[in-house]
């Protein structure tokens, strides 16, 4: 059986981050979880830095629009950040506000936008709504900069409501209408053309000629309202505080219905987002307040694996577990391609409404390509993390099947695996008698075979 603070510890960095190595949990297990959970809220690990990737990888600066390859320097930063949390909550809110560059057309736009929710992404929502309410990324992807006082366009407007703050069944069309009306003017300067180095940013702006000034009624007040004014109210709603709730909860707790059909499926535990929206109105809007609540709860500590692996996370999880990826070398633009053949293709959702998560990351394809992908790296012997499983099975020298296949589970999670699938497990490893360190080129391939076939479980694919 595992140890039960290395199984909580593993729990809090799978979902709090994107897993750790077994020497890293141990080293945590001794500052004990809550201070574990406030050095993740709190970091003071300094940040990555960004220009280590661009002297290795310049075009990452300015990336063209090849599939996947603009996720490349993103993807180096959740292998390798000092501050996994942070970055956690970044693929949290890309989830969320997706914005993608299928339509945008600029890798460069949607990294900035990236870079904003790591700086952002644990603070006051009300100011990351407001920040994000000028980005120009967004205010394109929405058709905002088409929103003008004598032509409104209720793109941004209505999906500020449905699906970035508050859902559907909470306000009216006419609120939609006149939230639109209040962000008229919000648009952004044009981009000038390319230079020797690539295309320039977009910058925000304000154009007041083209702000609708007249008196709108919004969610029952009125008045001449601006796009800050629509903000404050919407975040002083009850049902925001239940949607961001709602939100947490899915990504960092347990599978939930998706979004389309919150309006008519009841939270899996209403007590739980009950907490965290008391947490978000008693704090002021504060995310970090709703984290804290959520990760010192009962009913996170009793979610284990109750979540299926994002692309993104399968991806990130398994490279930090094999090592050998902290060095932005060359095959990294190929590594930021895996999770789009799992289907995620990160800075290109399919839609304003992100991906569906839970079951709906899985067909037989994107299973097949989690698989293969997991088994290639665990697989490969000379990888740092992988050696250090190897050297912790040397440590106890010859080992019956069953300790030989206990252990690796337990350095591999700890995975927590049925009857059935420990004895399938079991039956590959017991023909090959006890593990042997009398030849180790033969005893470290047979410890590669027994994680492949670990990787290939159901139960990997859960955090």
């Amino acid at each position: 059986m595992a140890n039960q603070d290395i199984a909580l510890m593993a729990h809090l960095m799978r979902r709090a981050g994107f897993g750790a190595t077994r020497e890293e949990l141990e080293t945590l297990c001794e500052k004990g979880y809550e201070a574990v959970v406030e050095e993740l809220l709190n970091p003071t690990e300094e940040p990555l830095d960004r220009f280590e990737m661009m002297r290795y990888q310049p075009w990452t600066w300015r990336p063209g629009t090849l599939p996947g390859m603009g996720a490349a320097e993103w993807l180096w930063w959740m292998v390798n950040t000092r501050r996994p949390l942070e970055e956690k909550m970044t693929l949290f809110w890309h989830h969320i506000f997706a914005t993608g560059v299928s339509k945008v057309d600029h890798y460069d736009e949607i990294q900035n936008m990236i870079t904003m929710f790591r700086e952002k992404g644990m603070g006051n929502y009300k100011d990351l709504l407001l920040t994000l309410s000028m980005n120009p990324a967004m205010l394109y992807w929405l058709d905002n900069n088409e929103n003008h006082a004598d032509a409104v366009n209720e793109n941004w407007g209505r999906e500020l409501l449905e699906l970035f703050s508050m859902g559907v069944g909470n306000y009216t069309e006419v609120d939609v209408r006149e939230c639109s009306r209040a962000f008229t003017g919000w648009t952004f300067e044009a981009k000038l053309p390319r230079g020797p180095l690539g295309r320039h940013d977009w910058r925000f702006e304000y154009r007041p000629e083209d702000h609708d000034e007249g008196e709108k009624t919004f969610l029952g007040e009125t008045g001449n309202f601006n796009g800050e004014d629509i903000i404050d109210i919407v975040c002083n709603h009850p049902a925001t505080a239940t949607f961001i709730a709602r939100h947490l909860y899915n990504f960092f707790v347990a599978d939930e219905a998706q979004v389309p059909a919150w309006q008519v499926t009841p939270p899996v535990d209403e007590d739980a987002i009950d907490a965290l929206a008391d947490a978000f109105i008693d704090s002021g809007y504060d995310i970090k307040a709703m984290l804290r609540v959520l990760f010192n709860s009962d009913f996170f500590k009793n979610a284990r694996f109750a979540k299926l692996k994002s692309p993104a996370e399968v991806v990130v999880g398994t490279l930090k577990l094999v090592g050998g990826s902290d060095f932005p070398g060359p095959g990294i633009g190929d590594l930021s391609r895996q999770p789009n053949y799992m289907g995620q293709d990160l800075l290109n959702p399919p839609s304003v409404e992100g991906w569906h998560t839970g079951a709906e990351w899985i067909n037989s394809g994107s299973l097949m390509r989690r698989i293969n992908f997991t088994a290639d790296m665990v697989g490969d012997v000379s990888r740092p993390g992988v050696q250090s499983i190897v050297n912790r099975l040397r440590s106890q020298g010859d080992v019956g099947p069953e300790q030989f296949v206990d252990t690796c589970l337990d350095l591999m999670g700890p995975l927590e695996v049925s009857a059935d699938t420990r004895q399938e497990l079991l039956d590959h490893a017991v023909p090959g008698g006890s593990l042997s360190w009398s030849n180790e080129a033969a005893a470290s391939e047979r410890v590669s075979e027994l994680l492949q076939l670990i990787v290939s479980l159901r139960d990997y694919q859960y955090a």
